[in-house]
């Protein structure tokens, strides 16, 4: 996997992928790989990474949708699927919470959407890319 990175010359691909599980990932499961955000754009970078680098199998990539009770859930799904470009059998949970109103300012229209790959190889070889890239 990092041989094929490193064949690839695709770098700039994998440290940015290895930036965003640092911030974004789930590190607490042993089998998940997951990435969390409201950002299309960060989410089709992590998608890339688990494809082109991890080579793992599309029809295994699942997502997760968690969305307010004040969002349109059609909207919110048919956002993802044209934005990061998955299948609506990839969108396994949808999952709606009770919004408490309040006043904040930048709402996600669309949910925040999980990207999640579950392989207990795979995660160890991801944190310990890791713990590796990270430089103290």
């Amino acid at each position: 996997m990092l041989e094929k990175a490193q064949c690839a010359g695709d770098f700039k691909l994998f440290y940015t992928a290895i930036g965003l599980y640092l911030g974004e990932g789930d590190k607490k499961s042993k089998h998940h790989v997951k990435v969390a955000n409201t950002s299309p754009y960060i989410l089709r970078i992590f998608l890339k990474f688990l494809r082109e680098i991890c080579g793992v199998n599309e029809l295994k990539i699942g997502a997760e949708l968690n969305i307010f009770n004040d969002v349109d859930v059609k909207r919110a799904i048919n956002f993802w699927i044209n934005e990061v470009g998955i299948k609506r059998e990839q969108l396994k949970t949808i999952t709606v919470r009770e919004s408490r109103g309040g006043s904040y300012k930048n709402k996600s229209e669309h949910g925040t959407l999980n990207i999640y790959f579950s392989n207990i190889k795979l995660k160890k070889i991801i944190i310990d890319w890791c713990d590796k890239a990270v430089v103290v």
